[in-house]
């Protein structure tokens, strides 16, 4: 009999001020709370049997911190960078540097704000940008790492 496959396992990383989601700009990002987001997340993952875990912080060094820390653990990493995305190559390398997949999301449409936006140093070592699709893009994101990394042979 073979051995059984584990889950997926999932890092999901959100990035400066996305702890004020649903009180921040809600005419751009919605109403939604990071609580909701995250069970949207939960249940999402839990419905195609992926292990995941969720972290917010303001803190370039916290985030990096975070995914050095879960590079062995995690199979693909959902990103939303949030204001980092435009100019923290420290962040860049971190994804770059672990190996591990990454989609970059964002809530919002980036490309069609303001023009700082539309500039992402860490796209180049994403597997994919998704943005605009609110909660759908972190869904979207979640779904690309399964069809394209699928079933996983990562040590555990």
């Amino acid at each position: 009999m073979p051995p059984r496959k584990r889950r997926f396992r999932l890092l999901v990383i959100h990035g400066p001020n996305l702890n004020l989601l649903g009180e921040r700009e809600p005419d751009v990002y919605g109403r939604m709370t990071l609580a909701g987001l995250n069970a949207e997340i939960l249940r999402h993952c839990g419905s195609r049997k992926v292990e995941a875990r969720i972290f917010q912080s303001n803190h370039e060094g916290r985030l990096i911190d975070k995914i050095h820390s879960l590079r062995r653990w995690a199979d693909g990493i959902v990103i939303n960078p949030g204001a980092l995305t435009h100019y923290s190559y420290s962040l860049r390398d971190a994804i770059a540097g672990v190996s591990v997949p990454a989609v970059e999301v964002h809530l919002s449409d980036i490309h069609s704000r303001e023009e700082f936006r539309k500039i992402s140093v860490v796209k180049p070592v994403c597997a994919k940008q998704i943005s605009g699709k609110g909660v759908q893009s972190y869904i979207e994101g979640i779904d690309f790492l399964l069809e394209t990394i699928g079933s996983t042979d990562r040590k555990p």
